[in-house]
């Protein structure tokens, strides 16, 4: 068991109250009508919960990543969305901005942010999923602006989130390539943001995946979020915040099927058939104690990869990656089970356990497919690059 001290523990409670209440009676109602759960946002708002992980000289509480882990492992039991919002209000986009941005930046991003605001993270494109660094997005210097053309899909949060950290090759005024930076833009005063479509989802269904796209948008140089090592290696170092957003979608991951479970369990132990109780039977006991095994594991995981950043750092790399590949397959497995456990109940949409079922399944794709991420894993534990071309690997040198 983890050991968590009495602030943690106490702050889980207060997670745990307002999730079993508030939170877990609309979840259904946010499925069914697909609309962004706002007034959840306020609950987490008043509660504190919105940028706990953003430093006290911008507003924010400064907890650490397993506190953020924390309160939303007790959202997401109640209601996955609102458990991704507690994530991407705490880290991703937020966090990068927070670690690499401007005073002006970090300003702008806090007061968004502890205002209800959930960043967007602008990376996927329609030709480059997993191989983000095949983006084509292009911002060009011209003058004293960047003007940003192209395209990003499955988009979380596009139509909703104000603020937006889009990635874009950067070029300068003759032409040359100088990497790939992020740069801040405000749905509704950037102009040429545009929301061109919301993708119709299996699940999460109370949060938009949206097709966004960048028509001649013009920012100025103060939006792009400058790493320390520059545009050349920028795109590693921002890359990087998103080990804590991985961790954050694993803990989504568990906090639903920790919630599938618990229904299981209590309906194991009421639903009866031959005379008895279904948790009499051994073939009952065997599921509920692998999923158990299950849960525990992905919590062991994701609190120690939570717990593993430096102070003022990120998650480590590989521990983070373990994390979520473990946890998203082994909690569509405990989601599954659950929904067997309910029989006939478990196929029809009364019962929430469809509903987690339905978005779990996400777990495994987004954030880094877990097929990508086992290499991430491979690629560490070999102290090893190892690329998806036909160059096959590099060795890392000593100075990255």
């Amino acid at each position: 068991m983890f050991a968590l001290t009495q602030e943690q523990l106490a702050l889980q409670a207060r997670a745990r109250e307002l999730a079993q209440s508030d939170v877990k009676a609309r979840a259904a109602e946010v499925d069914r009508t697909e609309q962004y759960p706002w007034d959840n946002v306020e609950r987490l708002k008043e509660a504190g919960f919105l940028g706990m992980t953003i430093p006290r000289d911008y507003g924010g509480q400064g907890l650490g990543w397993l506190e953020a882990v924390l309160v939303t492992e007790q959202m997401s039991q109640a209601c996955s969305v609102t458990g991704r919002i507690a994530v991407e209000t705490n880290m991703g986009a937020i966090s990068a901005v927070m670690a690499y941005g401007s005073h002006e930046q970090k300003q702008l991003a806090a007061r968004m942010v502890l205002e209800g605001d959930k960043p967007a993270i602008c990376i996927t494109e329609p030709g480059a999923g997993s191989s983000a660094t095949e983006m084509t997005t292009r911002a060009d210097k011209r003058g004293n602006r960047y003007v940003i053309n192209g395209s990003k899909h499955w988009i979380t949060g596009g139509g909703v989130s104000r603020l937006h950290l889009i990635f874009a090759r950067v070029y300068d005024e003759k032409g040359e390539e100088e990497g790939i930076g992020g740069f801040l833009a405000i749905r509704d005063e950037t102009e040429g943001l545009k929301i061109v479509g919301r993708e119709p989802t299996m699940g999460l269904r109370g949060i938009p995946e949206a097709e966004i796209a960048f028509e001649d948008m013009e920012v100025p140089p103060s939006a792009l979020v400058m790493p320390p090592r520059g545009l050349k290696k920028g795109f590693a170092d921002l890359m990087n915040a998103y080990n804590s957003q991985r961790v954050g979608a694993a803990t989504v991951a568990l906090g639903i099927a920790q919630g599938a479970y618990q229904l299981a369990l209590d309906w194991s132990g009421k639903r009866e058939q031959f005379g008895r109780p279904i948790d009499e039977f051994q073939g009952i006991q065997w599921k509920l104690a692998d999923m158990s095994i299950k849960l525990a594991a992905s919590q062991a995981l994701i609190y120690k990869a939570a717990s593993s950043a430096p102070a003022g750092g990120f998650p480590d790399m590989v521990m983070a990656a373990q994390a979520k590949v473990f946890t998203s397959e082994s909690a569509i497995e405990v989601a599954n089970q659950a929904l067997q456990i309910f029989g006939a109940r478990g196929y029809s949409r009364n019962n929430p356990v469809e509903r987690m079922v339905r978005d779990v399944r996400m777990f495994t794709i987004g954030g880094g497919t877990a097929e990508i991420l086992r290499t991430v894993v491979a690629g560490g534990i070999l102290n090893k690059k190892l690329p998806q071309t036909r160059d096959g690997y590099v060795k890392r040198s000593a100075a990255e």
